[in-house]
């Protein structure tokens, strides 16, 4: 019998679980966007248990983990596309971010998170004064 080798097959394989294909991603997809005084981050996890979901923070680097249950029963799959076990993804937070209130909720499989902006880094007014109270700027 005559076996065709293809010495890259092996490679690709291991290439598509590390980095993931378009059909199936390695990681947890997001969109992030900065909504007035906060930042929000939301993150698709369809089928995942909330309970699962783990947020940390530490030097300014949000961790979100989330976890989908492998599929255990007696029948026989047919396809499974569907990526399971832990996930995990990192964010590095600016300075100007508030750490300390962040919050997290879960809806429809998608985790949103909310980063407020620090009290520091929003922008405020100064008041001028003058050595003339009388005399206004500008003139």
């Amino acid at each position: 019998m005559l076996m065709r080798t293809d010495p890259f097959r092996e490679l690709d394989r291991l290439t598509q679980q590390v980095l993931g294909t378009t059909a199936r991603p390695a990681v947890m997809a997001m969109d992030a966007w900065r909504a007035g005084e906060e930042f929000v981050v939301e993150f698709d996890l369809p089928g995942v248990d909330p309970a699962t979901a783990e947020l940390d923070v530490e030097r300014n680097v949000l961790t979100v983990r989330a976890h989908r249950p492998v599929h255990e029963g007696t029948e026989e799959m047919i396809a499974a596309e569907r990526p399971r076990g832990v996930f995990s993804r990192q964010l590095i937070l600016g300075d100007n971010l508030d750490t300390e209130k962040i919050s997290a909720t879960y809806a429809s499989g998608v985790l949103t998170v909310r980063v407020p902006v620090a009290e520091r880094a929003r922008p405020r007014r100064i008041a001028v004064e003058t050595a003339d109270a009388q005399q206004a700027i500008g003139t």
